[in-house]
């Protein structure tokens, strides 16, 4: 390295060092442990383009992880800021309570067509978990609105994530320390994850036993993306679908992760041939660019909510941003792209490809599996036993040669944009590659 390029290596780490800390005074970050933050030396992101960030230094970084599975077409794509900027002209948000927006009816017109649940309706949120709480707490009054009092009780996955609010933490398995607010958890029935094979049989035998008093059922289709990428297969997604609502209970189908292609398809239900009571829709809604989320309900389960005004039937719930038009705007567009761009079928041409090229990585001695359903993809690595933080370091010693990962404990995830190219595929998977050796021969030499 030349002093010049010393020179400006140095200016880099100083600024990003500053913004690291004007950040660390201000922020609090969540799953952070902002003790040890500035320690960790954050990316501090300055702007995007395509599928690449760029740091406060100008350091560009390859994003593998989608920002945290929301990024779809890239970052400042210029057709969606077109349509952020035209929506901007208009109104950036009116109330949905009572009232309605056009940005909000045009984006449920669109995904109506495009859902796989009958006659649906829209109601928005802000995030995922959101979306699950709304979910939740639908199915409970359903039952009540129709005289029904003692179906109280949710069937719910091992292993599953379905976000950080008290409603989404029950149905979820836990983790992340979150056994902290398990006083404020209520009660599921709850049923093991795609990590046993035998999960279907298991959750039938359960749903004998208990769905006369089952509000609902929930379940994160094809993929337990937070439980480090467990997946299962669509026969089996369906088998325990056709089991839930043929025994009368409502199918929850929490697509917050799976859905706007991440899987192969647009959402995961669909390649399982599922319809869903209710499902919730978050994350890629947008394209990465607005909180949105939303929930979706049947014409079946929508219709148990019609009754007289400020009557009991109605569903007291909402949100001050429900329906946020600059969101809706944006996600209408966002939408109307994935087809006029043929993304779906390029995300399923870019999986191919990704399994293929994560092969030498999978035959790895510190590598676990690799798992993987389209573009969601996990690899687990097998740290020796003494050895810690594996996935940590992984992922640092990748964002050190321009590439953003991020662990789930020791399952490093890879989740590229819809937008990926064969070549940023390459990288991704030889960047992976050369990380993990590069750890594996830290721990061997100690």
């Amino acid at each position: 390295m030349s002093g010049s390029e010393q020179a400006t290596d140095q200016n880099q780490h100083e600024i990003a060092a500053e913004w690291a800390r004007r950040d660390a005074a201000v922020v609090w970050h969540g799953f952070t442990q902002m003790s040890v933050y500035e320690d960790s030396t954050p990316v501090i992101v300055e702007r995007g383009e395509g599928n690449y960030l760029y740091d406060t230094g100008g350091r560009r970084y390859l994003d593998a992880i989608s920002s945290l599975w929301v990024i779809t077409l890239g970052h400042a794509d210029p057709d969606l800021n077109r349509a952020a900027r035209e929506q901007l002209d208009r109104i950036s948000h009116s109330t949905l309570l009572g009232n309605g927006n056009t940005a909000a009816i045009s984006l449920a017109e669109t995904l109506r067509e495009v859902v796989p649940v009958t006659d649906p309706h829209f109601l928005f949120a802000s995030d995922g978990a959101a979306a699950v709480e709304q979910a939740i707490k639908i199915a409970f009054q359903y039952w009540h609105n129709q005289g029904v009092t003692n179906r109280t009780a949710y069937l719910a996955l091992g292993q599953a994530y379905h976000g950080d609010s008290v409603g989404s933490l029950s149905v979820g398995d836990g983790g992340f320390g979150t056994d902290l607010f398990d006083p404020l958890r209520f009660s599921v029935i709850r049923t093991p994850g795609y990590d046993d094979p035998d999960w279907v049989a298991k959750a039938v035998a359960t749903l004998d036993e208990h769905h006369d008093r089952l509000a609902a059922a929930v379940i994160e289709p094809l993929v337990q993306g937070a439980a480090g990428m467990l997946v299962t297969n669509p026969d089996q997604v369906a088998a325990f679908a056709d089991a839930v609502q043929a025994r009368g209970v409502p199918l929850i189908c929490d697509e917050v992760a799976t859905g706007f292609g991440r899987t192969g398809a647009l959402f995961a239900s669909e390649l399982c041939g599922v319809r869903p009571d209710l499902m919730c829709l978050g994350k890629g809604i947008t394209g990465g660019y607005v909180p949105l989320s939303a929930t979706v309900a049947s014409s079946g389960v929508y219709e148990a909510f019609l009754g007289e005004d400020l009557g009991p039937r109605t569903f007291y719930h909402g949100h001050s941003y429900s329906g946020n038009a600059l969101a809706c705007a944006v996600a209408t567009r966002h939408l109307e792209l994935i087809f006029e761009r043929g993304l779906i079928d390029h995300a399923a041409a870019a999986a191919e490809r990704l399994g293929a090229a994560l092969t030498p990585v999978a035959a790895l001695p510190a590598v676990r599996e690799v798992r993987r359903r389209g573009l969601m993809t996990g690899v687990e690595l097998g740290p020796p036993a003494g050895a810690s933080r594996w996935g940590r370091r992984v992922c640092a010693a990748a964002v050190s040669a321009g590439v953003l990962l991020r662990p789930l404990g020791d399952v490093v995830v890879v989740m590229p944009p819809l937008s990926i190219t064969d070549a940023e595929i390459d990288t991704i998977a030889e960047t992976l590659l050369s990380a993990i050796e590069e750890v594996a021969a830290e721990d061997t030499l100690t």
